[in-house]
């Protein structure tokens, strides 16, 4: 396998967890964009053969020394993103980068940087962001494990595991989006949507959607979406100026969830002085930097950074969980497809032809 070719589903030894890890039965995962970028990077990150995945529910099969949080039989999401809660960043408010051990886009495990998986050769197979949920049994840091209710559907607790999680938890956690403000939201893909359906729940009452995709006007409006914005229809007027019309001044949130400079460059103009929030979380996917006026800066506007929607997994998954089942929180709309594993490549079309949200994978879904 090589950078952009189709995946090749064969059989791997799966080790058993070291110390501090933790081995998994998936039993669900999904394709994310973050996915097919690593799958299609040609250099270092992006390093071959790899088992790619990174948001899936499963069952703890079995757990290493030091474990103790976590038992076999535990209904779990692993998670890019670690929580030990006992590092300075995680025992602040202020930040959700745990730094014990620090997120980085690794080859191997994060503690000591070797593998678990090898082919029926026994050579070598490469990790991704230290979970690796496209194989039946994965071994994951137990900091980057979750316990969630097991009256959690499979395929819904899976969306919890990344981009609903990254949507809602910006907008929630981050932002801190309050009752009556307006919010405007640069791209209605998962995460976007999911930035939405977050809004709605802190009670935003304008929350404009931008998206050069007319089925997305539809689609907004069953996550909250109050107006929507498509570039190709607002002739020679800029989108910061319609939305600046729309909110009477600015929004007092805006999120770009893209990863272009050009749009996070957009929503900084569309945001409102005095008190406008940018948050990025698209990553920029040509590596451009942004320019931004810094006369707007000294007027009070602000942007920030946002890796997990500013969520800390252990602490905030869980209040996540209990929202959807209490029906505060909605989640089956983002699931627009299901695979079994042998058909992932039919995951990856359906992602790339901008047909997908949400592709569920099953491992096997009669068991």
């Amino acid at each position: 396998m090589a950078a952009g070719e189709p995946l090749v589903i064969e059989e791997v030894v799966v080790d058993p967890p070291k110390a501090h890890e933790v081995r998994i039965k998936i039993v669900c995962t999904s394709l994310c964009h973050s996915d097919v970028t690593f799958w299609r990077m040609k250099d270092f990150p992006g390093v071959f053969p790899r088992i790619f995945g990174h948001e899936a529910f499963g069952v703890v099969e079995s757990v290493g020394e030091h474990v103790e949080e976590l038992a076999a039989g535990d209904a779990v999401v692993p998670t890019f993103l670690g929580q030990c809660s006992q590092c300075v960043d995680c025992r602040s408010a202020r930040s959700n980068m745990c730094t014990n051990p620090r997120f980085a886009v690794r080859p191997g495990m994060p503690r000591d940087d070797t593998t678990r998986f090898s082919d029926g050769e026994g050579n070598p197979l490469h990790h991704f962001l230290g979970v690796s949920s496209f194989s039946e049994y994965t071994v994951v840091d137990v900091t980057q494990v979750v316990r969630v209710n097991p009256a959690m559907p499979p395929s819904k607790a899976c969306l919890l595991s990344c981009g609903a999680t990254t949507g809602v938890g910006a907008a929630w956690k981050l932002a801190k989006v309050e009752p009556g403000s307006s919010v405007a939201i640069f791209g209605l893909g998962a995460v976007g949507l999911a930035v939405a359906e977050g809004a709605r729940i802190c009670g935003a009452s304008k929350i404009i959607g931008v998206d050069l995709n007319p089925e997305k006007l539809e689609l907004g409006k069953e996550f909250g979406v109050t107006h929507f914005i498509n570039p190709k229809e607002v002739g020679d007027k800029p989108v910061s100026q319609a939305i600046i019309e729309i909110t009477e001044g600015g929004a007092d949130y805006c999120f770009e969830c893209i990863g272009l400079a050009a749009l996070m460059n957009d929503a900084f103009q569309s945001s409102r002085e005095g008190w406008g929030k940018t948050i990025i979380l698209g990553v920029e996917m040509h590596g451009a930097p942004v320019s931004l006026s810094s006369r707007e800066i000294l007027h009070g506007k602000c942007v920030m950074g946002s890796l997990f929607g500013g969520v800390k997994p252990k602490q905030d998954i869980p209040v996540l969980a209990d929202k959807y089942l209490n029906k505060e929180l909605q989640l089956d709309k983002f699931i627009t497809h299901e695979v079994d594993l042998e058909n992932i490549n039919e995951a990856f079309d359906l992602l790339l032809q901008g047909k997908s949200l949400r592709c569920t994978i099953w491992m096997d879904k009669d068991q």
